[in-house]
């Protein structure tokens, strides 16, 4: 039955899109490029005048190439670009002189060299309320939304954006509440079924239809008179425990008092170098291949979610000084990008998020620039990024070293607002690739930049070289900014017990029904 449905919904939206391609006289428009990704990755090294990268080592530890575990080795070049010291040389003693001085210096490296710029062309945002359901989570009733937010396409209208999103609110609590806004795929988390006598009703209607189709299917009703084409979902389980730290997170953001909201990123841009010339990025260029200090799929992501926020300030179950961005592994990448660049996020966890997240670019230990600079990853990035990459071109050589900016200085972007580094272990999974130590030295080398805005940081010195990483399951959540592995694997799960009340603290929200 579900497959009839989908192939009614399928024939329906292609004769949808025939009539609309009827009306787009491709003929006006730029013609879409398109790369494979390997081809786009080309096209950037030659732009660049890249004769040659170097090869990525392999997370293998038998493979002939795999990374550096060797502590010993994983620093060629200890001293980090410094934090409080303006281009010129100054000295910055003042909040004002970071806001005004300092902190433009840094976004502007950080853009150009590492995430891409934002074109001033990107066309507006509509969003649309598609469903509204009242549903039960467990025990807590919520307010569950399906969003989408269509994108301007009229310059070009060739390349269709539809960013999705899903909303999900408690309503046994008073007042707009706080929002965690996480990166993954969005659904229903509980949809409201019908009653018994709709469901018979729906049951005799689909019944009907499948046998005008193929009067075949007549006898196979006949030989199974309780079937029922559909069959209703679980409902509500009144019954339910109340939510733990082994609960899922959103229902421990539920119990809390928070709302949640899921946005897809692969609605704002694809996860790969062949989608580069398509989604948003492809949207904005006109369907062309990207320039070296275009943005990246990381910056497009977080483009999306501030986007999204754009909504949710609207929205008033939605507490909108109290959102926060979430993320695991690339998606913490971007959750990363996302509250460094995107001021009005109160609140980020940052998740299991490696190279080109929280992990110092100058370490060499897992996870190597030259990944980043590799075809299957360097969308993620500006075309600049690959710069760090090669071993020939034009410019001569250059790596992580030669770069202007690090991921301390990332962090730093987000002070004075909440922000909350998670790792786990790699004997769950948080592999060793990932570098958990190199993402504890950023985050102590940026708690400089917490403390002159006046907020606390982990609580440690800020000898980035001498701090050792402190035993798993020692949460350092004293300030603003915060640490804590868990021993778990590549997953934040573990931490939301943690994080919740954190966040809930500082951001002086308490529940109240």
């Amino acid at each position: 039955m579900k497959n009839l449905l989908i192939l009614l919904f399928t024939a329906s939206l292609s004769q949808v899109a025939v009539g609309q391609g009827a009306k787009n006289d491709s003929s006006k428009y730029p013609p879409l490029v398109t790369f494979t990704a390997q081809e786009d990755h080309t096209n950037m090294m030659q732009q660049l005048g890249i004769q040659q990268l170097r090869p990525g080592p392999s997370g293998n530890e038998s493979a002939p190439n795999h990374a550096n575990y060797d502590e010993s080795i994983a620093n060629p070049c200890p001293q980090l670009p410094d934090l409080l010291v303006t281009s010129s040389g100054k000295k910055v003693t003042s909040a004002d002189m970071w806001w005004k001085q300092r902190r433009p210096e840094i976004v502007e490296d950080i853009e150009r060299e590492m995430y891409g710029r934002l074109p001033k062309n990107i066309p507006a945002v509509t969003w649309e309320v598609k469903i509204t359901d009242k549903e039960f989570v467990g025990r807590i009733p919520v307010i569950a939304k399906q969003l989408v937010g269509h994108v301007d396409n009229s310059a070009y209208p060739l390349i269709n954006v539809d960013i999705n999103m899903m909303l999900v609110v408690p309503t046994n609590v008073k007042g707009p509440v706080p929002v965690l806004m996480m990166f993954g795929r969005p659904s229903f988390p509980s949809p409201a079924q019908p009653s018994n006598s709709d469901m018979e009703t729906l049951n005799a209607a689909f019944k009907e239809m499948m046998i005008k189709s193929n009067p075949e299917v007549k006898e196979i009703f006949d030989r199974y008179p309780a079937y029922t084409p559909v069959t209703k979902l679980p409902g509500p389980n009144f019954f339910a425990p109340a939510p733990t730290g082994d609960s899922p997170p959103t229902e421990q953001l539920l119990a809390a008092g928070w709302g949640y909201a899921t946005i897809e990123p692969a609605s704002i841009q694809a996860d790969n170098g062949a989608g580069l010339t398509r989604g948003i990025i492809g949207l904005v260029n006109k369907g062309q291949p990207r320039k070296p200090e275009d943005w990246g799929s990381l910056r497009a992501w977080a483009w999306g979610a501030a986007r999204g926020l754009d909504y949710l300030e609207t929205d008033t179950l939605v507490d909108a000084k109290k959102v926060g961005i979430e993320g695991v592994s690339r998606y913490g990448k971007a959750a990363l990008v996302t509250l460094a660049l995107e001021q009005r996020f109160a609140v980020g966890l940052i998740g299991s998020s490696g190279k080109g997240g929280a992990v110092l670019h100058r370490r060499v230990f897992g996870e190597a620039v030259e990944n980043l600079t590799g075809s299957g990853e360097y969308h993620w990035m500006a075309g600049n990024y690959l710069k760090y990459g090669a071993s020939k071109a034009k410019f001569g050589s250059k790596t992580g070293c030669d770069l202007p900016v690090d991921s301390h200085q990332l962090i730093a972007l987000c002070a004075p607002r909440l922000t909350f580094i998670s790792y786990g272990i790699p004997e769950k999974g948080d592999a060793k690739w990932l570098d958990q130590q190199g993402s504890y030295m950023a985050t102590v080398a940026a708690g400089p930049a917490f403390k002159l805005l006046g907020v606390k940081d982990i609580g440690v010195s800020n000898n980035y070289q001498t701090e050792q990483m402190p035993p798993v399951l020692t949460g350092l959540l004293g300030g603003e900014l915060a640490w804590r592995q868990h021993d778990g694997g590549h997953t934040d799960a573990p931490n939301f017990q943690y994080f919740i009340p954190w966040a809930s603290s500082f951001l002086k929200y308490e529940k109240t029904q």
